[in-house]
């Protein structure tokens, strides 16, 4: 079912989520199915859980290898060498603007089925990972970027 992708000015985009200390696959199933289903149907890359108004530390991305979930991301290292891209979000419709982040990250996290990862990502991977836990932490790209402009509501933006 897909989620109603809340907007901001919405406070719950504003605050630290929570972090999920009985994550049961089966328990969350329904939920993440969901949170999938929304960002794909949004064109998203990414979705973090405070986008649809739960405060709980659980992300999902898009990988060429399908969905990845991540509970509980944590980013242990970041680059010293940074590069400027241009960003958007679901969350601020038809805004972008261009956000210095971290070429590369290491990141820890639970997956899907419980089990704890750790990967090392660069370029837009890391990107979106940084974005991401930006949300979960109550950051928008907005207090990151340099500027920011509109783009028509009609255009197609990846």
């Amino acid at each position: 079912m897909r989620l109603p992708v809340i907007q901001e000015g919405d406070p719950r985009l504003r605050n630290k989520s929570a972090s999920i200390t009985d994550y049961e696959p089966k328990r969350y199933r329904k939920f993440v199915e969901d949170l999938t289903q929304t960002m794909y149907e949004e064109d998203g890359i990414g979705i973090a859980s405070p986008q649809v108004g739960e405060n709980i530390r659980l992300v999902v991305i898009s990988t060429s290898n399908g969905p990845l979930v991540m509970v509980n991301p944590e980013i242990l290292k970041k680059s010293w060498r940074a590069e400027t891209a241009e960003e958007g979000c679901l969350s601020v419709r038809g805004v972008f603007g261009p956000v210095k982040r971290a070429r590369s990250v290491t990141v820890k996290f639970t997956d899907r089925d419980g089990k704890k990862q750790q990967l090392d990502t660069s370029g837009l991977f890391a990107r979106v990972i940084q974005h991401e836990v930006d949300h979960i932490d109550g950051i928008l790209f907005i207090d990151r970027a340099a500027s920011t402009h509109q783009v028509d509501q009609g255009e197609k933006h990846g």
